[in-house]
């Protein structure tokens, strides 16, 4: 499986890029049938956004820029993979996550954290900021998450 397609690259730079509106992509299945990756959205707003293309039958991949401010004074940009499994994924397609995920992670290098989420309530902005300046070393926020 390659995940290098123009496409999902190119997706990939805009979310990446601070000039670029893009602050996420989704990746999923083809057709379900298929076990080729491909690009099936990618949008502007964050990740209210991006909950509303998740399928409940569907493995997905998404990666998220978030932004979020420490202090007054910085601004943080940070990078999250989230690594969907709907609650009705068939068991055969879920068993090919393990080995699938690693070459997500390949293409989507760059992220801090890693989200496994299988339900809309597990994709929390809040705690996934949180995980963010935990991961990220310096928190000047005095430890308020």
């Amino acid at each position: 499986m390659s995940l290098s397609t123009p496409e999902i690259l190119t997706a990939y730079d805009a979310v990446r890029s601070d000039r670029s509106p893009e602050n996420w992509l989704l990746l999923s299945n083809a057709s379900p049938t298929s076990q080729t990756l491909s690009l099936k959205a990618t949008g502007t707003g964050g990740i209210p956004e991006l909950l509303s293309h998740l399928s409940p039958t569907e493995v997905q991949y998404a990666y998220v820029r978030i932004q979020y401010a420490n202090d007054a004074e910085s601004v943080r940009v940070k990078f999250a993979l989230i690594i969907w499994i709907g609650e009705q994924t068939k068991v055969m397609r879920k068993a090919r996550v393990s080995i699938e995920s690693g070459e997500v992670k390949r293409v989507l290098a760059h992220h801090s954290i890693t989200v496994d989420a299988s339900e809309v309530r597990d994709i929390d902005e809040e705690e996934i900021v949180r995980r963010l300046r935990k991961a990220g070393g310096a928190d000047y926020n005095g430890g308020r998450g």
